[in-house]
């Protein structure tokens, strides 16, 4: 007969073990799809405005998103365009809300790459170019009328930029206005929101924007309208929308791509939750987008020299 005391002693060696051994195993490293499916899945955009306004939207975007898709979503911003391509590129963000050039530039590095949507405004976007009111610069009825620009100091927003870079610059062309024939050298002014202030405080003549940020600005009465003007408006083209990367399906589903367009796409206006994020993003609603929607900004972008 083994005495009491010995049996005890071994009974709580072997309770000791066997917790020991389920301690190991829950603090061994996660190997199942559902453990897979709580890494975060990470969002950014192009820095094309105020960082604390992008926080503010991309914080109430990815809260919604998270509670939509059953995954933790986190935003992690970006110091330029160049960076917001170069994190995508290499998977330090998943999906990205790019304008027309940088989404195109993302797709052509990382094949399978999918623009999903956009809002309701991006396909038909339009930029403004705007003048101080001291320049003796006039409003534009038409294409030609940019001439006038010439001999005159101009900014454009980010080197990168759709609305402030890209097609103005291809407008600007279809008017035989050449950047040599500013005055000076041209500006870029690294957003939106600055290219406003330039011009407004006189350090350019001119510049131009993405139109949504302009009105935007106006609405909330931080443009003082008597120094700076809209002079033209230009015809329209599509524009900013999200992009996201093949490899989502392999951590989260085969479906995940479909769940993150329907999540965008399920924003209502009338729901009040939801309207504050289609109010900061200056929309109505979100509509389905594809690649070859961007098939001639990738064309411009080949010809000015922003895609190889």
């Amino acid at each position: 007969m083994i005495p009491f005391k010995s049996s005890r002693l071994a009974f709580c060696a072997l309770a000791l073990t066997l917790s020991a051994g389920l301690l190991a195993t829950g603090c061994g490293p996660a190997t199942s799809p559902q453990a897979a499916e709580t890494q975060p899945f990470t969002i950014g955009a192009i820095p094309d405005q105020d960082p604390e306004k992008l926080q503010r939207l991309y914080g109430k975007l990815a809260a919604y998103l998270e509670s939509e898709l059953g995954v933790p979503v986190v935003y992690k911003p970006v110091t330029d365009y160049t960076a917001s391509v170069t994190a995508f590129k290499v998977g330090d963000l998943d999906m990205v809300w790019f304008g027309g050039l940088t989404g195109v530039q993302a797709r052509l590095q990382v094949p399978g790459a999918e623009a999903i949507v956009q809002r309701d405004i991006d396909e038909r976007f339009h930029s403004i170019f705007i003048a101080n009111t001291a320049s003796g610069l006039a409003p534009i009825d038409d294409l030609g009328g940019l001439a006038q620009l010439k001999g005159h100091t101009f900014t454009f927003g980010s080197e990168s930029s759709t609305s402030g870079r890209l097609m103005p610059q291809y407008f600007l062309g279809q008017a035989g206005v050449r950047l040599e024939d500013f005055e000076g050298e041209v500006g870029f002014s690294g957003s939106h929101d600055k290219t406003i202030k330039l011009v407004e405080a006189g350090s350019y003549q001119a510049g131009v924007l993405n139109e949504q940020v302009w009105l935007s600005r106006v609405e909330a009465g931080e443009v003082d309208l008597d120094k700076v003007q809209v002079i033209w408006r230009t015809p329209p083209y599509y524009d900013y929308h999200w992009v996201i990367r093949p490899d989502v399906k392999e951590r989260y589903g085969d479906d995940f791509v479909e769940r993150v367009q329907a999540a965008f796409l399920k924003l209502d206006p009338g729901v009040p939750e939801h309207r504050e994020i289609l109010d900061l993003f200056g929309a109505r609603k979100f509509i389905p987008t594809q690649n070859a929607n961007y098939a001639q900004i990738e064309a411009i972008g080949r010809q000015i020299g922003k895609i190889k």
